[in-house]
């Protein structure tokens, strides 16, 4: 089974394009990700046929578990896409099928060289039933904002903000570095108020346009950055009133760049780089 290795500001990602489906993907990933005894990964990402797009992504976590859909794993997946010529060649957007439904990526070509990628990566919601998250009654109203949990002895102050996914934002006026997310991140991802799990970002706001992160990822633990992350933390942080519709987000991988008017699709844009080929022995399957 041929692969390609790709990242995105640090996430990285198998990428295949199977000849056969049936596979067993939940037991493959936790094998093709395993830093030590397979490829390393943050997620092993299928690229599909679609009926309804040029391409339907799937997205398997290296605990196994199915993604609803990735940020930066798009971007990855455009590129690929253009480099495998699985898409009209200089075409200037693709769409990709995900869970949540369509993403549109615009594509920027230097010199017949892909150059920038821009995904549209949808309508944030709000509601605690499409996070999903369970609060109370008081709580209840969208958009739930600064909601108190203490988690492990650590109080926190969350804001949820669905991209698809479900996130949990927690502010704080400090840098990132100091905050336990090692130790705290597994009790917010698998608290009982996510019924689906959640992703944990930890946030720092540096100016009107800058802000940086660190994030725990449902699924994958800490990694370098997520794209959905870091568009949620734009969102909750534009909600606040803390930064302007353009914001460039610092993650310990690399950086990204959001974009949100307030209303509609989240816009974000950012790197995704093929770090190298192989194949994946069958007998390892």
């Amino acid at each position: 089974m041929k692969f390609t290795k790709m990242q995105g500001a640090g996430n990285d990602f198998v990428v295949i394009k199977p000849e056969k489906t049936e596979h067993d993907w939940p037991v493959l990933a936790k094998k093709m990700c395993d830093r030590r005894f397979g490829i390393g990964a943050d997620g092993v990402i299928l690229a599909l046929p679609s009926k309804v797009a040029n391409l339907r992504m799937r997205i398997f976590n290296p605990d196994g578990s199915e993604a609803e859909m990735c940020g930066n794993g798009l971007r990855c997946l455009a590129k690929y896409a253009v480099l495998n010529r699985l898409v009209k060649p200089l075409a200037p957007k693709i769409t990709i099928e995900t869970i949540p439904g369509i993403r549109t990526i615009k594509l920027g070509y230097e010199k017949g060289e892909l150059s920038r990628i821009q995904v549209a990566i949808g309508i944030p919601r709000f509601a605690p039933e499409e996070i999903p998250v369970i609060v109370g009654p008081e709580s209840g109203r969208a958009p739930v904002m600064d909601y108190p949990l203490t988690v492990n002895g650590q109080p926190l102050s969350l804001s949820f903000v669905s991209m698809g996914n479900p996130h949990a934002v927690f502010f704080t006026d400090r840098s990132t570095k100091d905050f336990p997310l090692k130790e705290i991140g597994p009790h917010v991802e698998n608290h009982i108020i996510f019924p689906q799990r959640v992703n944990f970002e930890v946030v720092n706001v540096l100016s009107r346009d800058k802000i940086e992160m660190r994030v725990w990822e449902r699924g994958a633990g800490e990694t370098l950055a997520c794209g959905s992350g870091a568009c949620a933390v734009a969102v909750a942080a534009n909600l606040h009133k803390y930064v302007d519709n353009k914001v460039e987000v610092k993650l310990p991988g690399g950086v990204l760049f959001i974009e949100w008017d307030g209303a509609g699709e989240v816009l974000m844009s950012g790197p995704a780089e093929v770090v190298f080929t192989g194949d994946w022995p069958q007998n390892n399957d």
